[in-house]
């Protein structure tokens, strides 16, 4: 543990009046008006900036994006949450993501299998993204202060904006372009590609997949395949 070999640096308010600062993505200002209301009311120097990724930065080192329970699992069929976390990690080492509500909700989703969820909690895991679940706005305040002052009081990093990297390469296009995909994720994507070695050989051998490359079976396969066969209509 930096800095201490206990939690009370971390806990210890009285003995310190400093006061964190917390940078607070303009977007998430407004449609979280009651955080940004309950930080100010706990003393927290809000500053509120369109931010490229992530919706609270906390330190040089550590940012948070804040989710609600059924946002996550909307996301997760939509495949876009993983690409934005793992750019966030890339300027900030300690992201992670804050789950808003009641967790258990996840079993009474009928379009999305529980399995699912707790398989993308596993994969963000392993991938060093930390998860905190906190039941309402109001517990989502106190974690925020107090992971504000842990990094800022006790730790001495000032909250900075870091610009997130960009597509710049074909090679990472590439990997976005097929991890967007049902079911496929950054991990596979890096693996069908260095299997098929283009995005369009890959589409054209969908069918091959689930004997090719490993991970992936015949539900995923499929599922691709209906996305990419399919008309589209509004």
């Amino acid at each position: 543990m930096s800095g201490a070999e206990t939690l009370l640096p971390y806990l210890n308010e009285k003995k310190n009046g400093e006061k964190p600062t917390i940078i607070v993505d303009s977007r998430e200002a407004n449609s979280a008006a009651k955080i940004v209301k309950g930080l100010i009311e706990r003393g927290v120097n809000v500053k509120t900036e369109t931010l490229e990724k992530g919706d609270y930065i906390l330190s040089d080192q550590c940012a948070v994006e804040r989710k609600t329970v059924t946002d996550f699992v909307y996301t997760l069929t939509r495949r876009y949450l993983f690409e934005q976390l793992f750019r966030l990690k890339e300027a900030y080492p300690k992201a992670l993501i804050l789950l808003e509500g009641y967790l258990p909700i996840i079993y009474k989703f009928s379009h999305i299998q529980p399995a699912a969820v707790w398989g993308a909690m596993f994969n963000l895991a392993k991938n060093g993204i930390a998860l905190v679940n906190t039941t309402s706005y109001k517990e989502t305040v106190d974690f925020l202060y107090v992971a504000a002052r842990q990094e800022q009081i006790v730790e001495k990093r000032a909250p900075t904006v870091h610009p997130c990297k960009k597509t710049e390469t074909l090679a990472d296009a590439q990997v976005y372009f097929v991890a967007s995909l049902p079911n496929v994720g950054r991990e596979k994507a890096v693996a069908i590609l260095k299997t098929y070695q283009t995005p369009l050989n890959a589409f054209i051998n969908v069918d091959d997949w689930a004997k090719t490359v490993y991970g992936l079976g015949p539900v995923t396969s499929n599922r691709v395949k209906e996305v990419l066969s399919t008309p589209y209509k509004e």
